[in-house]
């Protein structure tokens, strides 16, 4: 078999193959054999019809198939002689196979391209590592959710008030003030004074008790008011826990006092906000790199992304439709974004030699455990027992050594920001107001 093969570009090969006859004619005489059995031919049993016969009357068909199988043969045989691993189905053109010939095509098809990396110096990347400060907001902030998560629930009778919630059904009205048929939304739970039903809506939920009825409005997408009425079935307030030494108990038996817990709090949010900055780092560390090198990826890969991504989507959408068009058009960016990285960190762990051992997965994964609530350290020791669980961290760890161990950081010059989380909090309030 003699194989030529193209650089059409960084990612497409094109491979012309020529298998000669005297390779093809063993196997072909084994599809005249096996065709000869499926057929009918008047005067003769099946399968013992004589060869000159079956090729008089079949030849066409009998090529038809041996084709099929022979190319595909040859097309695999190719690419492990030359090493090649295809991303994408080949496009087959100018397939010619007649009867004591030579069968001859080409294929097309895209590969990983392979990556040159640059000869990088010290600073030649610049990046901004965020150092976060908390402060007692966040503190507060994070046991109001707790006392939230453990309120208890009492039944209004006297009529509700502004942090009172309202069970109640929702009827839609056109704009006589007529019910919309097929637009009841039953026992839905509204907030009294948060969200939407703040201003005028405020005001006509104030007082409702059981029984009673109301019209309110509720914007739709286009954030037109549109009529709603609503039947009260119940309101009911939440009643916090005061904090103290036996709430603390209650929620975290490792301590028994409001300041010793209230400071693990706050260790807890640090360390979090710790997490949020090594991440952001990271990432910043490989935008850098990805925007000095900007590689060349195969378009099919970018497609079998989105592929994958749909699917994940298909998955979670309990039979919903989706609109795939949407979807690929709002993830193509981050697609070509994480294609990019994967084909510049492979090169990167093949140039240094880089690897992640077991053992180093196993100090990580006991890392994981020893930091967790004592409750939960049999169940996360059996999640880690999955290999595909594992895979992760050692994925993980491989990012770390390419990122900051062994490669990038050197070359990169940081440059660091401290960022208080109350100019946070005064940044996203400040984008609630202008989209509201």
């Amino acid at each position: 078999m003699k194989t030529d093969s193209k650089e059409i570009n960084s990612y497409t090969r094109e491979l012309s193959i020529t298998v000669p006859w005297e390779e093809l004619k063993d196997d072909f005489e084994k599809s005249v054999r096996q065709f000869n059995k499926r057929v009918k031919i008047p005067g003769f049993r099946p399968g013992k019809a004589p060869r000159k016969v079956v090729l008089a009357q079949y030849l066409p068909n009998i090529e038809a198939n041996f084709v099929e199988d022979a190319f595909h043969k040859a097309y695999i045989k190719a690419l492990d002689e030359l090493d090649l691993s295809p991303v994408n189905q080949a496009t087959i053109k100018a397939l010619d196979f007649h009867y004591e010939s030579d069968l001859t095509f080409t294929a097309q098809f895209e590969v990983e391209p392979d990556i040159t990396l640059p000869a990088l110096k010290k600073n030649s990347l610049k990046v901004t590592r965020t150092r976060y400060q908390s402060d007692e907001e966040d503190v507060q902030s994070a046991i109001e959710e707790i006392r939230y998560a453990r309120a208890e629930v009492h039944p209004v009778e006297d009529g509700s008030k502004e942090g009172h919630f309202i069970l109640g059904d929702l009827q839609e009205l056109d704009a006589s003030g007529v019910p919309v048929i097929g637009r009841k939304l039953e026992k839905r739970y509204l907030k009294v004074g948060d969200g939407i039903f703040k201003g005028d809506n405020l005001k006509k939920l104030e007082g409702l008790k059981p029984g009673d009825i109301s019209r309110v409005e509720i914007p739709d997408e286009a954030g037109n008011p549109i009529p709603f009425e609503l039947t009260v079935i119940r309101v009911e307030e939440q009643v916090l826990p005061d904090v103290d030494d036996d709430f603390v108990k209650q929620v975290d038996p490792r301590y028994d006092s409001v300041d010793a817990w209230r400071a693990s709090v706050k260790e807890r949010i640090d360390k979090n906000y710790e997490q949020r900055a090594i991440e952001q780092y990271e990432r910043a560390l490989s935008d850098a790199l990805i925007e000095k090198i900007n590689p060349e990826y195969a378009p099919s890969m970018v497609d079998a992304y989105l592929d994958h991504l749909i699917e994940d989507a298909k998955k979670t959408n309990n039979g919903e439709p989706l609109d795939e068009s949407k979807i690929r058009e709002a993830y193509r960016s981050t697609a070509e974004r994480n294609l990019k990285w994967y084909l510049i960190r492979s090169a990167i762990i093949e140039q240094e030699g880089l690897e992640v051992t077991r053992d180093e997965v196993q100090t990580k994964v006991k890392e994981i455990v020893e930091a967790s609530p004592a409750e939960q350290r049999k169940q996360i020791e059996k999640y880690y027992k999955k290999p595909s669980n594992r895979h992760r961290i050692e994925d993980d760890l491989m990012e770390e050594k390419v990122l900051i161990l062994k490669y990038v950081e050197q070359f990169t010059k940081v440059k660091e920001v401290i960022v208080k989380t109350d100019d946070l909090r005064k940044m996203s309030q400040e984008e609630h107001d202008h989209e509201h």
